[in-house]
């Protein structure tokens, strides 16, 4: 099976690398409820704005988040291309678990009406 990058164009190891972090996961989940900017961001959080945008560029390089710029400040959403190309992969185990089911169960109805 092709890694992520080569069929969707995004590296799936910087999308897991950004997701295993538990700070990253919580900032995905904070802008699933609407755009915000680097200082909302920061005071959701008991760490720095810095890291808070440290954060964000591990995000936006793995094409989970993307910012636009608002006057000063930086505003974020999530992504839908990374978010979707993962998916898509993720999903291609799943359809390849789900019909090997299919044939375990159709075997195991087979040797039952033997």
């Amino acid at each position: 099976m092709l890694p992520i990058k080569q069929i969707f164009d995004v590296d799936s190891e910087a999308v897991f690398d950004a997701l295993g972090n538990p700070v990253r996961r919580q900032i995905v989940a904070e802008l699933g409820a609407g755009p915000l900017s680097v200082g909302e961001l920061a005071e959701r959080f008991a760490i720095s704005r810095p890291a808070i945008s440290r954060h964000l560029a591990v995000l936006e390089a793995a094409a989970l988040v993307h910012h636009d710029p608002a006057g000063t400040r930086n505003v974020y959403r999530l992504d839908n291309a990374g978010f979707e190309a993962t998916s898509q992969w993720l999903g291609r185990f799943w359809d390849e678990a789900e019909a090997r089911l299919k044939l375990v169960a159709q075997n195991l109805t087979d040797r039952a009406d033997d």
